[in-house]
């Protein structure tokens, strides 16, 4: 029986005849973007071709064209070529006529969770730690690609550049040349008057790239302390070594119903107290589908009493997205903590299997929602970003 994962990565090109199978990827799952693709028009002046899936073609055929993608390793050409398959499905649900144009904001956000979604459930590209990192260069690839086309808009565009390229040390695959590939295909596969200018941009992004040390690998940091201060945009100069003046760690866990935290817990975390937002709702008798405001705060204030006697402790939530990682995060900052964020995910089917274990069972439609709005977190979120397959 062919793994699933394998039914998608038969639908890349291979050497030599470097030909892709159109209709063996429009007979696939992915039909069901496609099919949306061919609906939704773009902006005239950018997209001469009109609708996203005929640009999508053009895309992928002219990476296929091209000599840098040619001599990547085998699975680097399957993350890219993915990548520009997915990379403006998120035009899908955002594409809107606005101002006597079609615009398309945040489509590089949304089409990145949904393609994380996709692989995830369709293709089963979870749990294993090179299924979870293949599909993350893929996610990453298709989150970032508009941004060498406007590097220069920036304040700090170096900034921009060693922040994203940080992410490598969490996927190996990804980094900024590879990102690059992906954006000059891009670039190439419209109908547009400015062209040249573009794909000029995309050098200027390449030589920041190369001058600040992040085009193939993450920049070299003294230390994580230094490296969290300049990467969550600390007024420090790039390479600046500073005192590390944390007095502990608070470990906070990322990952959905049913991934297996609390066994990390008990395995890893015996030495530290713990503050779980599922205990304090079975305390107070509040199920996980009424408002949670009131549990957040019992785990705030639990939180603040271990960080005012400086004890270390594991915070014990999904915490799937930066914003709500964000406000936990910088509680625990400004008592003067490091936070590591360890992020933990297995396999789909044992997924389910755990939760329906448990007492407090979730519904599988509410953890399909969970899994549609998760972002895993970034290296810049934390001192430290560990992620785990369990």
């Amino acid at each position: 029986m062919i793994e699933k994962y394998m039914e998608l990565l038969i639908l890349a090109p291979q050497a030599p005849e470097w030909n892709i199978n159109w209709k063996a990827i429009e007979d696939s799952k992915i039909s069901r973007f496609i099919n949306k693709m061919k609906q939704i028009h773009q902006n005239l002046m950018w997209h001469g071709e009109d609708d996203v899936w005929t640009h999508t073609q053009m895309v992928c055929e002219e990476l296929v064209k091209s000599d840098a993608y040619r001599k990547l390793e085998q699975r680097k050409q399957q993350e890219v070529f993915f990548a520009a398959l997915f990379h403006d499905i998120g035009k899908i649900p955002c594409t809107k006529w606005e101002d006597e144009n079609w615009i398309s904001p945040n489509h590089t956000s949304v089409g990145a969770r949904m393609t994380r979604e996709f692989l995830w459930l369709e293709y089963g590209f979870c749990g294993r730690k090179d299924l979870l990192e293949f599909r993350e260069t893929i996610c990453n690839l298709i989150r970032y690609h508009s941004v060498p086309m406007h590097i220069l808009e920036q304040e700090k565009p170096e900034y921009r550049l060693v922040k994203i390229s940080a992410n490598g040390t969490l996927v190996p695959d990804f980094s900024i040349e590879l990102l690059s590939i992906l954006v000059e295909a891009d670039m190439k596969g419209r109908i547009y008057k400015e062209k040249e200018e573009s794909l000029e941009l995309l050098n200027i992004t390449r030589e920041l790239a190369i001058e600040y040390q992040c085009l193939k690998t993450p920049y070299s940091f003294p230390n994580v302390f230094s490296e969290y201060a300049y990467l969550s945009g600390r007024d420090i100069w790039l390479g600046q070594e500073l005192y590390n003046d944390t007095w502990g760690e608070v470990i906070m866990l990322s990952g959905l119903p049913g991934t297996g935290k609390d066994t990390w817990i008990q395995q890893y975390g015996e030495n530290y107290k713990v503050v779980s937002l599922d205990d304090i709702r079975k305390q107070m008798k509040i199920s996980p589908t009424d408002n949670q405001g009131i549990i957040i705060q019992e785990a705030r204030e639990q939180a603040k009493e271990y960080l005012r006697k400086k004890i270390p402790f594991i915070w014990n939530a999904t915490d799937l997205t930066p914003m709500i990682r964000g406000k936990q995060e910088r509680l625990f900052e400004d008592y003067k903590a490091s936070v590591r964020i360890v992020y933990l995910e297995t396999e789909w089917e044992e997924q389910m299997r755990r939760n329906e274990s448990r007492k407090e069972t979730v519904p599988q439609a509410v953890i399909e929602k969970m899994l549609g709005t998760l972002i895993l977190p970034e290296r810049f979120e934390a001192h430290q970003v560990e992620w785990k397959c369990v």
